[in-house]
């Protein structure tokens, strides 16, 4: 019960990472609303996660939309009377090299990815700031930190959240709120599947994996439950 009597709001948590943080979260005794733009997949985790003794609810949400977060942060407000956890992990990806890649399909990856982070995070502060403190969970990338062959956009969006998320540490430290930012490998999910069946490119990565595997979410979810804990309160 190492999150017990917390609420956590996570973007993206119909399935992958998130739903993989949430029911991680839930079994260690927080409230968790989902946010996400999939309806069906993020009712069917609500159900999942309820059904196996814990707290959830889904709510419609739209990382791009600033009226979106404010009914999603209002949601979880309503429903469970505060917000101490943020985690900013709705995400998408786009492979095309800086020369193909269209402005509109730029401005679709940094809307989500970066622009996202940053409705989700004003939105979160005021609840928290009324809490006493949070945590603000962003999920970067490997991407993040270096470049590569290709994902211009997808670098520029990752690299933003992880300076992003160093300001807001640095901003709101005063009042109680913590801000990290995680910054996953290569990780098996079904984002990353289309891109992983490609010939070639599963093995690509696991030969630049010096464990010699891909994450599973269930890999991420815990670094994230360590953040939304007590136990990282000086992080």
């Amino acid at each position: 019960m190492r999150v017990a009597g917390k609420v956590a709001l996570i973007s993206g948590g119909a399935r992958g990472i998130g739903a993989a943080c949430a029911r991680l979260l839930a079994r260690e005794g927080a409230a968790v609303v989902l946010g996400d733009v999939l309806e069906k997949e993020g009712r069917e985790t609500e159900t999942e996660i309820i059904e196996a003794g814990g707290r959830a609810l889904f709510a419609p949400l739209d990382v791009t939309s600033e009226e979106d977060w404010g009914r999603a942060v209002q949601a979880a407000v309503a429903r469970y009377g505060k917000l101490d956890v943020l985690v900013n992990n709705a995400g998408i990806s786009n492979r095309r090299g800086l020369e193909e890649i269209s402005i509109e399909a730029w401005d679709r990856v940094m809307g989500v990815n970066a622009k996202g982070v940053f409705l989700g995070t004003k939105a979160a502060i005021p609840e928290m700031r009324e809490a006493g403190g949070g945590s603000i969970i962003n999920i970067s990338s490997i991407y993040g930190l270096v470049g590569s062959e290709g994902s211009g956009a997808y670098h520029a969006s990752k690299g933003a959240v992880r300076l992003f998320t160093k300001a807001t540490a640095i901003q709101y430290a005063g009042d109680g709120i913590r801000a990290n930012s995680i910054h996953p490998g290569f990780v098996d999910t079904l984002l990353t599947a289309q891109f992983h069946s490609l010939p070639g490119v599963r093995e690509n990565r696991l030969s630049r994996t010096p464990l010699g595997r891909l994450a599973a979410p269930e890999d991420i979810a815990p670094g994230i439950l360590y953040l939304a804990s007590d136990e990282s309160s000086f992080v």
